[in-house]
């Protein structure tokens, strides 16, 4: 039986990316989502798949159809729109501690974990990482166990709710005008490229390493205010109506006013980030472009 790669969360964003990018190396993929997952992002390559649902069964019948060498897992609830705790705990925290201890039993050699760079403070989300990466630690003896730390990864094709997506779309499409806090925190925003990138660097150097907890952060190496970065995105998509209102949001309690990665980890492994601010964002305008009724207000 040919060693595969269980990946999880890859009818989203990021997984689906990293979906693509294994195929295209020739590895072998076994998809573990939910039953009632959107499948269009990866709709052309399902077919190249073993897929599983995860709320239809346990994970045994995967291992033993299976011979399952690394697990990446981008599986996530991000509690967005007032998910309770519970479900953010079941996607962040008892799914990939299942997994961990099936992977221990079945002798699966890498586990890649999808994790954040924000503090554990910030959001129920957070947190939940952050309390799975103890997990982690406690089963690095068992197999090598990486832990991704990711910035504001973006590009075409990204979830609508999340903060890059929405400033494209609504500035793509001229709304009159956007609310925004002061915009002084500093981000650093990398494009999915970059980050799939990373994760293939991660892969081939995990299944050579020995046993034990590896941590990563992904990033550009650069930060940027909010405030510039919402008027360069304006500038990119040729906006001169939409009116930008800065200061009409307070800040969100526990707000990260400075975030920024070390890289180092990465750099190690030969890894570096390609694509830089502009260029990733005239990409996702452009795709966001092509998508229908871009450009045009509801009810014009």
């Amino acid at each position: 039986m040919d060693k595969a790669i269980l990946l999880t969360g890859g009818t989203g964003f990021l997984g689906a990316n990293i979906l693509k990018r294994l195929l295209k190396d020739g590895r072998r993929v076994v998809l573990l989502k939910r039953v009632k997952s959107d499948l269009r992002r990866i709709r052309g390559q399902v077919p190249a798949l073993r897929v599983y649902d995860a709320d239809a069964g346990g994970l045994e019948v995967i291992f033993k159809e299976n011979r399952i060498d690394t697990i990446i897992h981008c599986a996530t609830n991000y509690g967005r729109g007032n998910v309770p705790p519970p479900e953010i705990i079941d996607a962040n925290l008892t799914l990939p501690l299942r997994l961990l201890q099936a992977a221990k039993e079945n002798g699966t050699r890498l586990f890649i974990n999808s994790d954040t760079i924000l503090d554990k403070q910030v959001s129920h989300y957070s947190l939940s990482k952050k309390q799975f990466l103890d997990w982690l630690a406690h089963f690095a003896g068992d197999m090598v166990c990486a832990n991704v730390a990711l910035e504001h990864f973006y590009g075409p094709d990204d979830d609508p709710s999340k903060f890059v997506t929405r400033v494209v779309q609504e500035l793509v499409r001229e709304v009159p005008s956007m609310d925004f806090t002061p915009g002084r925190q500093k981000r650093d925003f990398i494009f999915i490229d970059d980050v799939v990138d990373a994760y293939m660097h991660i892969l081939r150097s995990g299944l050579e390493a020995p046993r034990g907890l590896y941590r990563f952060e992904v990033g550009s190496r650069t930060v940027i205010e909010i405030r510039q970065f919402v008027e360069l995105v304006k500038e990119l998509s040729g906006n001169k109506n939409t009116v930008l209102n800065f200061g009409a949001l307070p800040y969100r309690a526990n707000e990260v006013m400075e975030s920024r990665t070390d890289t180092a980890a990465l750099d190690r492994l030969g890894w570096a980030p390609r694509v830089d601010l502009k260029q990733g964002l005239e990409t996702t305008i452009a795709g966001e472009r092509i998508k229908p009724g871009a450009g045009l207000l509801e009810g014009k």
